[in-house]
């Protein structure tokens, strides 16, 4: 009997790993848009239970997901608008720069040692010939294309998750109170003293981190094309959102209110330039370097190290989604790591003996 038993048994366990293989190959392309609608779920559950009070699970799931919809996907549209606005003035500013060809060199170009009279005789050749200019910028066509073509798939691949990561959520919500219950009840049974705690802690993390690294990027965006835009620069909508996308990697949003402010001072605009920069320096930064920190500490004391390898790494994992992704991957499991490396409480060493 025994020999069977464990015949039995052992098939049951292969069978269960062929069906968990399974499962995880079905379920891979859909991944991100499913751990990012996990993640926005738990993160504004809170906000669900207020409108169930008011309405039905599915009423309260259909309205906490079509805000999700417009402070998510609303702005694709509005930059998507933007892009084609301006993409013929783009394309005549090009052709005029082309048929006017470049500057002369400046004269203390030609001053600078060693290099210098080269880089003004290279110079001069191209602004007496546009035919040369011409030529020269062919070269660069065909890698500008394929990387304005990859950029595009990114940005529509994106925007596919993240419209899928909103239809999830709808049953993440209407469902989640059971699921839950079933997530506790499983983790309990790996760690029985602590699998509330870990349970409490992750949701904890993934609020705090979301809530500090995504809102930090809504704010900064927003604030950047009220700048932006108070300054009179036309594409307002698509540098907000342009620092919405930077906002999480380090040095991001300067390096866009920094370029605005430095293009608008070359244009003969001293005072708009230096507004955009002011701007940029005491508002839009204000809130990465005051707020963010602030709002992650609630939840995670998260070190900036993993907060730089969780925005690469999850780019280089999850596409555009992996920017959000990342960084609360990896804080979640530092969070776990932290809780089931403390020393037992009191109270589980009394429930242990």
């Amino acid at each position: 009997m025994m020999p069977r038993q464990s015949t039995d048994r052992a098939l049951a366990l292969v069978a269960l790993g062929l069906i968990i293989v399974g499962c995880f190959l079905v379920l891979r392309p859909f991944l991100t848009a499913i751990l990012w609608a996990a993640i926005l779920t738990i993160t504004l559950f809170p906000l669900y239970e207020r409108l169930q009070a008011w309405l039905s699970p599915v009423l309260a799931s259909l309205l906490a997901v079509t805000l999700i919809a417009l402070g998510m996907i609303a702005p694709f549209a509005i930059v998507g608008f933007e892009i084609a606005d301006n993409a013929e003035r783009l394309a005549a500013w090009i052709r005029g720069v082309i048929e006017a060809g470049p500057p002369v060199p400046p004269d203390w170009l030609a001053g600078v040692p060693v290099v210098g009279p080269r880089l003004a005789e290279y110079w001069s050749g191209f602004a007496h010939d546009t035919a040369k200019v011409v030529v020269e910028l062919k070269r660069f066509v065909e890698p500008v294309r394929r990387y304005l073509v990859a950029g595009g798939t990114t940005l529509l691949g994106g925007l596919l998750q993240l419209s899928l990561s909103v239809l999830i959520a709808f049953f993440l919500f209407r469902d989640g109170a059971a699921i839950m219950r079933r997530i506790e009840t499983g983790v309990e049974r790996l760690a029985p003293h602590r699998g509330r705690r870990l349970v409490r802690a992750a949701v904890d993390t993934i609020r705090g981190v979301v809530i500090g690294i995504l809102g930090t990027a809504i704010a900064q965006g927003i604030l950047a094309a009220i700048g932006f835009w108070i300054a009179g620069i036309e594409a307002a909508p698509l540098l907000g959102f342009a620092t919405f996308l930077l906002s999480a990697v380090p040095v991001g949003p300067p390096i866009i209110w920094g370029a605005a402010g430095i293009f608008l001072i070359q244009q003969g605009d001293l005072a708009w330039g230096l507004f955009v920069l002011a701007w940029g320096a005491l508002i839009v930064s204000t809130v990465d370097n005051v707020i963010k920190p602030l709002i992650i500490s609630k939840g995670s004391d998260l070190p900036f190290i993993l907060v730089l390898l969780g925005v690469l790494g999850g780019i280089v994992a999850f596409g555009f989604i992996g920017v959000f992704v990342g960084p609360v991957l990896l804080a979640i499991g530092y969070a776990l790591a932290k809780e089931w490396s403390e020393s037992a409480s009191p109270e589980e060493h009394e429930t242990e003996a």
